[in-house]
């Protein structure tokens, strides 16, 4: 275990990091001339903007890679005694698990249905509230209390409620994150910010000190964590390199499902549930658009934008995608500095 010869976490990190980041580099490009041997890729939707039929059969289910490669970072380097890191294993792996059988449906039957949304959704609430259980039963000192950003004096006690909120937080994210994956590299500069930001979260929290200075929950065994997100942001990069517009692999259910998911993990562990809303920004404003839409058609007859979600309505209003793109990575890099901010006493 390399584990065994780093013992600060900080370069532990740093090597998670380069680890994860060479992995994705070396096995991507292998698993993009696997796809393109065999033909397959990832089916377009019919209904969508006409500027994406040059996108039929672009090879999919390039997040594979990318969260093997943080599992095994993860594994190798953290302290396989804590249960966080096994918490955070177990949402990677189990959703990452649910995408891949959604993604080879869709590559199977040439569809773009795959698994139904109510299937998926009795999964990953079921696999979230099992999870958080653990965490609420089986960890000792483990708080069920809520804690609102910017007042960090101000905490809701949620006792066994805790449970269902931290199932949802972690429903929510994966599946805004699974929404905001519709362009080329939208989606995982906003990971990275989101796992940049709750690297942070889990140093300080694990690190007693800090923690006491800056007011927050001290968590032991929370610095584990930041070397899950070091190893997340370095697999988001290599994976950038291919998935930048034009994209020569698509992240599919498999990793956008299972990224979402390790986040919104990220955010129940380190006691900063409602901080996600924050540094998530754009996957909440994906989600919402998507909400909004379906519930105005419902009640009114009419939609609110030209198509949900709303990176799809920008691109019907004429904006190139990259502008797209890069305008929500900028937004998405200035939430996560916000969202730090909130770990200033006030």
């Amino acid at each position: 275990m390399l584990r065994l010869f780093l013992s600060s976490i900080v370069a532990r990190s740093i090597v998670a990091f380069l680890l994860s980041l060479i992995l994705v580099m070396i096995f991507q490009p292998v698993f993009i001339n696997w796809f393109r041997k065999r033909k397959l890729g990832q089916p377009i939707r019919h209904d969508g903007p006409q500027t994406h039929t040059v996108k039929q059969g672009t090879p999919t289910m390039g997040g594979l890679v990318v969260v093997a490669s943080v599992i095994l970072s993860t594994l190798l380097l953290t302290d396989l005694m804590n249960p966080y890191v096994w918490i955070m294993i177990g949402i990677t792996s189990g959703y990452g698990l649910l995408g891949f059988m959604d993604d080879y449906s869709k590559v199977r039957d040439k569809s773009s249905k795959g698994v139904s949304a109510r299937s998926k959704l009795y999964c990953q609430f079921g696999l979230a509230l099992v999870l958080v259980s653990i965490l609420v039963f089986f960890v000792p000192n483990y708080s069920t209390e809520v804690s609102i950003p910017f007042m960090s004096s101000v905490k809701m006690e949620l006792s066994y409620f805790y449970i269902l909120f931290g199932a949802l937080i972690v429903v929510g994210a994966s599946n805004a994150v699974n929404l905001t994956d519709g362009l080329d590299g939208l989606v995982i500069v906003p990971v990275m910010s989101v796992a940049f930001a709750y690297g942070i979260f889990a140093y300080v929290a694990g690190h007693a000190k800090i923690a006491e200075y800056l007011q927050i929950t001290g968590i032991q065994g929370a610095g584990d964590l930041s070397i899950f997100a070091a190893a997340l942001i370095a697999g988001g990069l290599g994976f950038l390199w291919y998935n930048s517009f034009p994209a020569q692999i698509f992240m599919g259910d498999v990793g956008a499902l299972a990224i979402g998911g390790a986040l919104g993990m990220l955010a129940v562990i380190t006691k900063n549930e409602l901080v996600l809303v924050i540094a998530g920004g754009v996957f909440v404003v994906e989600a919402l658009s998507v909400i909004l839409q379906v519930a105005s058609y419902k009640m009114t007859g009419k939609r609110i934008f030209k198509m949900a979600p709303i990176h799809h309505h920008f691109e019907l209003k004429g904006m190139a995608e990259p502008k797209i793109i890069v305008r929500a990575w900028i937004i998405s890099v200035v939430l996560a500095i916000v969202s730090i901010a909130t770990l200033m006493p006030l």
